[in-house]
């Protein structure tokens, strides 16, 4: 098949949906199909390349950071693609049209249906769907919720990421097209490599939401031989600074580091523990790179993190920083434990994230709205 594919955010730019595209665009390409991506540009990307037997298009626009996307943005984003695709779609004859993020790829979809006639499926990644960041988007979605209904109800077919992020679709949206698909990995990209360091490691956008203030409020008192590695940009990156400053422990903050840097992946192989303790999610990436290296994770419960997890990590209740010190020193002080924890991590990850399991249920709904499409 002939598959268009809309994603604004695509490697190096964005975060674990960037990371989703990425993976399940080379899967899907490794099985013989043609796809076309058109994202973001961004300084010294060139406009086109071939990316793992994929067509990549950056089209202009006024992005200003690899991390962190806004709203005006966006819109320079939108208002560059729409033509570029009409070109594409005038030139290849697609047999589908897979979006990424309702917000604002979805918008552009959703026109070109009306123009071309082209069917689309969209995958929500999370801060997409009303009422899923508290810390973004919160008015967008308030003035465009009557956009937002008309883009989903249009779209041949609705895939979320987690049953959690399916039932807060379901209080905006009450058809029946959706479909659960789960994030993948490559399970090669991070090895569980067996001499583990005293390293705690948190990989994460800098959100208040995220939750990683609690983790340090967690860490006070605690007396801990190990390395805590923070990585991440994003406006609640000051505020976590702040509330270290003048502490003792070992506390490094990175910044932004792309997911093919070599120090990323040395600190998810040679760390031992693994934190993340957001109170929203939807399928998080980090956790699968995480689950990947063979790291004893802690997560929150009730969030779609503990969809990815299941019963291979410690669990806590979000915005619990006591919860999150006890379950801290059930694995510092228990190193088998947190050696059998990351081995049933990694063990899950290998018989339900693999891409291949992913991109096979893709297809199926490609060729089913495809068949139709041409009928």
């Amino acid at each position: 098949m002939k598959v268009l594919m809309l994603s604004y955010e695509f490697p190096p730019l964005g975060g674990g949906g960037a990371k989703v595209v990425y993976g399940l665009t080379k899967e899907i390409a490794r099985l013989g199909h043609e796809i076309d991506i058109v994202t973001m540009g961004f300084r010294g990307l060139p406009r086109h390349e071939m990316i793992n037997g994929t067509n990549i298009y950056r089209v202009p626009c006024l992005r200003t950071s690899e991390s962190i996307c806004s709203t005006p943005e966006m819109v320079s984003y939108a208002l560059s693609a729409i033509p570029m695709v009409l070109r594409l779609i005038k030139s290849k004859h697609y047999d589908i049209n897979h979006t990424h993020f309702i917000f604002p790829d979805g918008l552009v979809s959703y026109l070109l249906k009306k123009i071309t006639k082209l069917p689309y499926i969209i995958t929500a990644h999370g801060s997409d769907v009303p009422g899923y960041n508290p810390d973004r988007f919160r008015i967008e979605h308030k003035i465009l919720s009557p956009l937002w209904k008309k883009i989903v109800n249009d779209a041949d077919q609705l895939v979320c990421l987690s049953e959690a992020l399916k039932s807060l679709v379901n209080k905006h949206y009450s058809g029946d097209k959706i479909s659960v698909i789960p994030n993948g990995i490559d399970i090669d990209r991070f090895q569980p490599i067996k001499n583990k360091q005293k390293r705690i490691l948190i990989v994460s956008r800098m959100f208040e939401r995220k939750g990683i203030q609690y983790f340090l409020k967690a860490l006070e008192g605690l007396e801990l031989a190990h390395d805590i590695n923070i990585v991440g940009d994003g406006p609640y990156l000051q505020t976590l600074k702040q509330m270290v400053d003048g502490q003792s422990k070992k506390i490094k903050f990175w910044g932004w580091l792309p997911n093919t840097s070599r120090e990323l992946k040395d600190l998810y192989e040679t760390s031992s523990i693994f934190v993340f303790p957001s109170e929203s999610e939807n399928f998080p990436m980090v956790l699968l790179e995480a689950m990947a290296a063979g790291l004893a994770i802690i997560t929150t419960k009730n969030t779609g993190c503990e969809e990815v997890v299941g019963d291979s990590a410690l669990l806590v209740e979000p915005r619990s920083p006591i919860a999150t010190t006890e379950a801290l020193e059930k694995l510092v002080d228990n190193p088998d434990f947190s050696r059998e924890l990351g081995e049933a991590a990694r063990r899950r990850l290998e018989e339900n994230f693999t891409w291949n399991v992913v991109a096979s249920k893709y297809i199926d709904i490609y060729c089913r709205f495809a068949t139709d499409h041409w009928q």
